[in-house]
């Protein structure tokens, strides 16, 4: 029997073993000899429950899934930079600062820019307190249980300090090729690439899940680090000293061509690392410089970004893969010889539409120069060798369904019509009716969509409200209970959805949320609309009609007439609305309130669904629209918003 000093020693030789391997890389025993060590640990920890400090290695994963995450709003924003492929502009940024200092000397770190997920964590008094996403930069998102399941973070440092530090979280590439080989055995579709598994894994309710994802951090910064240390190289120090992981490969320069050698060595040294990288964070070393130069509302004028050109290699088209999308659009991706680009083989590349193929002269056989520059499918550039082979040309009819394909005036896109009944538009179709700010319908992702469809469940979405939990328990991966909780969402999205998520769910091209909101605010139910559509002739007055409605003009309006007109389309209202789905849109909002008069757009990446942003400044009386015009009072504009939206 263990005594409570031995249990404590126990917890410290633990502790100090994962700094050793999660924060050093430097492991002194066998992956074997720490799990005898750990069972150890959770033995005596369930003998005696009372002893377990919060810092235990066992204390990483929460007892149970949280039900949604907190809002945190910080005083000391995470900021974006500016960035630059080019050493030019680097030079000029290295001019800016100098002048900035009015001619003084500057030192420089440089940093590996890890294309992982931006995080904030607060300790109090050396313990883990809470972390949060990086978020809109000002709010961020508490995810404190599910960081607590990244080995890296440390749950108690080796000081009792009060300290805030930024990094980023991400995953090696061999733990990802991993993840990938055990759902390709199970069935599964292998995730997309690195960054976007870190970015919803770091999202998921329930810690358990999130433990299961190897996923690794790495500091870069002390918030107000002047606190602790004159430059920031120091700080950098300091962190490591606390027992938190910071890179090995930060570095520092002088003057502008220690820099450039720096910036020039890395295009070949950024393959030897185990993680993905995109580029170099080139940052003013002290403190006081900093102040001295300050910032913009977005960006620090003492930090930039250093961004890697774009991978290109080339090889060998062997043929041409033909995608339905969920609109309808037909489009043509190659099929490509496997090259290896930074580790990852690529076998596909977007060729985005037939008139690229046809610019291309493209064929079978012909030797392409691909580029990735941290696209999910890297894209096809030019063709560098032509094949004695026939060109590809497009396609008359789906490849889903065999329906004729035709194009809309003005576009490239060609297009399947058949959007009710085509197989591969069906799919996408239920996902994305079922989708966040549709019809919110939980758990009802693609894997469950596909499995639905092909038991022959579903043939269109009004078959959703038909499921019973015993048809569902008899489908591979579906148990008892998540059987029941599908039922229940489903039918609480019934109960619960309003006539413009249901317009939008539909996934009428050109039909977003906005507009969608419009035409409920004026027809409160589908029915409604019906009865409008069959009262007039296919002759343009349906469409006038809509027309009359603010933020609703003639693309939409036909859209919405030839959507509705088609006769698959109101059977399955039909059906729909037979089932129970018949919502009534909320009454108009009261005249007055604090936004009334007011036009908004909402744009960009932003802290919370636009939808619900939408509402709350409909609520106010504000009215909110979907383009930029003359009558626009403000633009909501977060994260990634357009230049062409910020300079209307």
């Amino acid at each position: 029997m263990a005594t409570r000093a031995e249990y404590e020693a126990l917890v410290e030789v633990l502790s100090e073993h994962d700094r050793r391997y999660y924060v050093d890389a430097a492991p002194i025993i066998s992956d074997f000899e720490y799990d005898r060590l750990y069972a150890e640990l959770r033995a005596i920890e369930a003998e005696n429950p009372a002893w377990v400090v919060s810092w235990s290695p066992t204390q990483r994963v929460a007892p149970a899934p949280v039900s949604a995450f907190a809002k945190v709003v910080r005083d000391i924003p995470m900021l974006s930079l500016d960035n630059t492929y080019d050493l030019g502009e680097l030079a000029a940024f290295c001019d800016r600062v100098t002048r900035g200092l009015d001619g003084d000397p500057v030192t420089y770190v440089v940093e590996p820019k890890i294309d992982g997920i931006g995080i904030e964590l607060s300790y109090k008094q050396g313990l883990f307190a809470f972390g949060a996403t990086r978020g809109d930069g000002r709010i961020g998102e508490d995810v404190t249980a599910n960081l607590r399941t990244v080995r890296g973070v440390t749950l108690r440092l080796t000081e009792a300090t009060d300290i805030v530090v930024r990094g980023e979280v991400y995953m090696t590439r061999d733990d990802f090729v991993h993840i990938n080989e055990v759902r390709l055995a199970a069935g599964e579709p292998p995730f997309k690439n690195a960054r976007n598994l870190t970015a919803g894994s770091i999202k998921l309710l329930d810690p358990k899940l999130v433990a299961q994802r190897p996923m690794r951090v790495l500091v870069y910064e002390i918030v107000d680090g002047d606190r602790v240390a004159a430059t920031h190289f120091d700080a950098l120090e300091r962190i490591e000293k606390l027992g938190l992981p910071t890179s090995a490969h930060n570095a520092t320069a002088h003057t502008f061509s220690e820099l450039a050698e720096i910036c020039e060595s890395w295009l070949s040294r950024r393959e030897t690392l185990p993680y993905e990288v995109d580029g170099l964070v080139v940052k003013v070393d002290q403190f006081d410089q900093r102040r001295a130069l300050g910032a913009t509302a977005k960006v620090p004028r003492w930090a930039i970004a250093y961004k890697f050109p774009a991978r290109q290699v080339e090889t060998v088209v062997l043929g041409l893969e033909i995608n339905v999308g969920r609109s309808g659009q037909v489009t043509p991706v190659a099929m490509l010889e496997p090259v290896d680009v930074s580790g990852t083989t690529v076998k596909r590349a977007s060729l985005h539409n037939w008139d690229q193929v046809e610019r291309l002269d493209l064929g079978p056989g012909d030797r392409v120069l691909i580029e990735k520059a941290g696209e999910i499918i890297p894209q096809v550039l030019s063709v560098t060798g032509k094949a004695d082979s026939d060109r590809f040309a497009p396609p008359e009819v789906c490849p889903s369904c065999g329906h004729t394909l035709f194009r809309e005036a003005g576009k490239v896109a060609l297009c399947c019509p058949n959007q009710l009944a085509c197989p591969a538009q069906l799919l996408r179709s239920v996902e994305f009716f079922a989708g966040r700010g549709q019809m919110n319908i939980d758990g009802l992702g693609e894997r469950v969509c596909g499995a639905l469809l092909e038991a022959g469940l579903v043939k269109n979405v009004a078959d959703l409200f038909v499921l019973r939990a015993e048809d569902l328990e008899k489908l591979e991966r579906f148990a008892q209970k998540s059987a029941e909780n599908l039922v229940l969402a489903i039918d609480r999205a019934r109960k619960t959805a309003t006539f413009s998520r249901l317009l939008a769910a539909l996934g009428i091209p050109h039909v977003g949320g906005v507009a969608a909101r419009a035409i409920a605010a004026r027809y409160r139910r589908m029915g409604e609309l019906l009865a409008l559509i069959d009262r007039t002739e296919a002759d343009g007055a349906f469409a006038a009609a809509l027309c009359e409605i603010d933020g609703i003009g003639d693309i939409i309006a036909r859209s919405i007439e030839a959507f509705l007109r088609d006769p698959g389309t109101r059977e399955v209202l039909r059906l729909l609305s037979e089932r129970g789905v018949d919502p009534v849109e909320p009454a108009a909002r009261a005249a007055g309130g604090a936004l009334a008069g007011k036009t908004f757009v909402i744009t960009g990446t932003l802290s919370r669904p636009r939808g619900e942003i939408a509402r709350d400044i409909e609520r106010a009386g504000g009215k909110v629209t979907g383009s930029v015009s003359q009558k626009t009072s403000y633009l909501v504009a977060g994260e990634a918003t357009g230049k062409a939206k910020l300079a209307a």
